[in-house]
């Protein structure tokens, strides 16, 4: 009876341990860097911490959103993505990243004509999680 016990807590053990796993699986920010002045974007870096993914992701979502289209000077200094539910179906979230002339703020756009400057702390916050420096002041 006790190797029954212990079979069956075990079992439950393991199936609720992969299905966290599953859930954290995709949970990643994937980072590129503009090279130069092409608009031409390279890998950067990947963030799998899932602290840091979650605290990226309310920041973007959080943000105050406008719908507009941007005529942007520049090209971006970064383009990043992140998977995302959507009615039961997995999505990518795609985003452009300007550094705003002063250093100070993070300005992003997305291809649906959405456009958010953040605040200097989201700013800050966010491009500590997607460079791992901070933002220049």
């Amino acid at each position: 009876m006790k190797k029954i016990r212990l079979f069956i807590t075990l079992l439950a053990v393991l199936l609720i341990a992969s299905g966290c796993l599953a859930e954290m699986r995709g949970q990643k920010i994937t980072i590129q860097k503009r090279n130069s002045e092409d608009e031409i974007f390279e890998d950067f870096k990947e963030v799998t911490q899932r602290k840091q993914v979650r605290k990226a992701i309310e920041i973007v979502e959080n943000a105050n959103w406008e719908i507009e289209k941007v005529e942007s000077t520049g090209y971006a200094d970064y383009q990043f993505q992140f998977p995302f539910k959507s009615n039961n179906e997995d999505k990518i979230a795609s985003y452009l990243l300007w550094i705003t002339p002063n250093g100070e703020n993070l300005e992003i756009s997305t291809e649906s004509d959405r456009y958010v400057k953040l605040t200097n702390q989201d700013s800050a916050n966010l491009y500590e999680i997607l460079t791992g420096e901070e933002l220049r002041k």
